[in-house]
């Protein structure tokens, strides 16, 4: 039996793959979970239909990480921390608040478990950190974010 997945199965095959399994395990398992569908010819060209919205939502996600990826260019992410007498910081400043100081100063939400640099910025001064914008099968976008780190007054 032909069957198109509607989910990855582990060792079946992916999701928007066509698979032939037997017949039992097709009708009694994949099909009542919703795991896969009888593949037919209204089947095949709904998943041909599928798989173009996928290619065209994936080229927007693309265009959107390129278009923050520009903003993050031209702007420093600004943070204050106390320091010593001699001028080393106290603390750093992690993924996080860097991701929650993009969103409160410039409006760009970031994801913390997409910096590549996972390090956290300690140093006075300018750090720039690394971060994936966009991942998949367009390719993928990295951005540089810009942390301005002060002595606190």
């Amino acid at each position: 039996m032909k069957v198109i997945l509607t989910q990855d199965v582990k060792k079946v095959g992916k999701k928007g793959e066509t698979v032939t399994v037997s017949d039992g395990y097709g009708l009694n398992y994949l099909i009542p979970k919703g795991l896969a569908k009888a593949s037919t010819n209204a089947s095949q060209i709904e998943l041909k239909r599928d798989n173009e919205a996928e290619v065209e939502r994936q080229k927007a996600l693309k265009a959107e990480a390129e278009e923050i990826k520009a903003r993050l260019e031209h702007i420093n992410v600004e943070f204050s921390l106390k320091t010593g007498k001699d001028g080393r910081a106290f603390g750093s400043v992690s993924p996080k608040e860097i991701c929650e100081g993009a969103e409160k100063q410039w409006g760009i939400k970031l994801d913390k478990r997409k910096f590549i640099d996972k390090y956290p910025a300690n140093a006075l001064g300018y750090t720039r950190l690394k971060i994936e914008l966009y991942k998949g099968s367009e390719g993928e976008v990295i951005g540089i974010v810009n942390v301005h780190i002060s002595e606190a007054k």
